[in-house]
């Protein structure tokens, strides 16, 4: 524009312009018309110029428009990852099943307080586990809220999608708050491929019909409707172990596990069993004799029976019979508060965890709140352990960590003072900062404070303990006086 403008307006300098004034032709007036015109053919000009620079500006000065794209993940290696490296040891999968089912059966009680009916399609509120050497399969089964079809494929077909998590995000008030939940990750269920090659989920909720859910862990799940047999409400988990995952099929190592893991579970745990005993056998041919032998058998001398009868060894075999036994038969003592609980309760209490013949010396029972909250019970054996000075730096204090009355952990490092390793107790804490698979401890402020608690109430106890020893020791002083 600058250009045009000299351009155009050249012939008028100083000089040309008083040249241009001189003939008598043109007035005044009429050249500085022209020359307006000219000026508004140049800004018309300069205008056009500027018009068509403009999209070159605007695209020099804007940033380039950004896509927004979503991250992607190859579906059988993901699951590789979530089944092979968030848990340690293969057993934990009957924790999580166990524990699913547990929240499941609080969600149909939780649901029954404003549903009156909630109860009607099957009244009591278990876990059942059985097993079949034979088909290689565990099957735990629970009758609890159940799942819908929807619930099936958001539930166990999203990887991290906890149905808990949602319960409790449902719930308003105080009322969601008193739910006392385990599951909250999302992940627990699928450790059930630790030890399984395929996995076989059916489920009644009572507000759909009875659905069927099935995967072997690779890209793909499959959901149908099920006519087997009438589970009521609930779910039912069947397994199809891997050929390295025997040992599931053992009811001693089943009843270890539930009695480790999920022996304080508010509801009731049965294991399908079996037992062997002796049985007398009944002759047949006794029971067949004709008439005649019958009469024949009357004429015999009674004593002679008698004697016959005693030298004949009675005949037995082995029988063995299948039922359903209760594994978890010990309540969770330290959710209550300590004045409820009768001294004989704790003691029978500490000698079914510690596995010690001896009463406990003295035991405190306490719920911390603050930064923290949690409740303990810690005991100080009834006997000097025998091994207590071997290896001392090395041993740690025989705590149990619970969370929501399910064992995490059993192995405390410096969470208390080595001088205390001889105290035994559980912890149950609500809001511990645990990694996912739940086995191990993350490090946190939180604990610390947790162990200055514990110390706190440790010492405490044994302070205790000595003042009512001195107390004694002047009662039996007064009485060696007196006499």
């Amino acid at each position: 524009a600058a250009v045009a403008l000299v351009a155009l307006s050249g012939p008028y300098t100083r000089s040309s312009y008083a040249a241009k004034l001189s003939p008598p032709s043109k007035t005044v007036a009429e050249q500085l018309i022209e020359t307006m015109l000219k000026l508004v053919k140049l800004c018309a000009v300069a205008a056009v110029a500027l018009v068509a620079n403009a999209p070159l500006a605007a695209a020099e000065t804007e940033a380039p428009a950004a896509e927004t794209f979503e991250f992607q993940a190859e579906v059988n290696r993901l699951m590789d990852i979530i089944i092979n490296s968030l848990y340690k040891n293969k057993e934990i999968f009957l924790r999580e099943v166990i524990s699913n089912g547990s929240d499941a059966l609080d969600k149909i009680r939780f649901v029954a307080v404003s549903d009156k009916t909630a109860l009607d399609s099957k009244k009591e509120l278990e876990i059942r586990i059985s097993f079949d050497k034979d088909a290689r399969t565990l099957t735990i089964r629970d009758s609890g809220v159940g799942m819908t079809k929807a619930d099936l494929v958001a539930n166990l077909g999203t990887v991290a999608k906890s149905g808990t998590t949602n319960f409790v995000e449902a719930m308003s008030g105080d009322q969601g708050g008193d739910l006392s939940l385990i599951g909250q990750f999302g992940v627990g269920f699928y450790s059930v491929y630790l030890v399984a090659d395929k996995v076989r989920v059916r489920s009644k909720h009572n507000d759909d019909e009875q659905h069927c859910w099935e995967s072997a862990a690779d890209s793909s799940f499959s959901v149908w409707k099920d006519d087997g047999e009438d589970l009521g409400r609930g779910t039912e988990i069947t397994l199809y172990l891997k050929e390295d995952a025997g040992e599931f099929l053992d009811q001693d190592r089943l009843e270890e596990l539930v009695l480790r893991y999920s022996e304080f579970i508010t509801f009731p745990i049965y294991l399908y069993k079996s037992s062997t005993e002796t049985v007398e056998v009944e002759d047949d041919e006794e029971e067949d004799l004709d008439d005649d032998e019958e009469e024949d058998d009357e004429d015999l001398d009674e004593d002679d029976d008698e004697y016959e009868d005693e030298d004949e060894p009675a005949r037995t075999t082995t029988v063995t019979n299948w039922d359903w036994a209760q594994v978890n038969s010990e309540s969770a003592i330290w959710a209550r508060d300590a004045s409820e609980v009768e001294d004989d309760e704790y003691k029978s209490f500490y000698k079914t965890f510690s596995k010690d013949t001896a009463d406990p010396t003295t035991w405190i029972h306490f719920k911390a709140e603050g930064e923290v909250e949690f409740k303990s019970i810690l005991f100080v054996p009834g006997q000097v352990p025998f091994d207590m000075y071997d290896s001392y730096h090395n041993k740690n204090a025989q705590l149990r960590l619970y969370v929501r009355k399910v064992l995490i952990t059993d192995e405390f490092e410096d969470l208390v003072p080595r001088y205390l390793n001889f105290l035994r107790g559980v912890v149950d804490s609500d809001d511990l900062p645990l990694n996912v698979s739940r086995e191990t401890l993350q490090q946190h402020k939180v604990l610390k404070v947790m162990g200055k608690k514990l110390v706190r109430k440790a010492l405490e106890m044994l302070r205790k303990l000595a003042q009512k020893s001195d107390a004694d020791d002047d009662d039996e002083d007064d009485e060696d006086d007196e006499d």
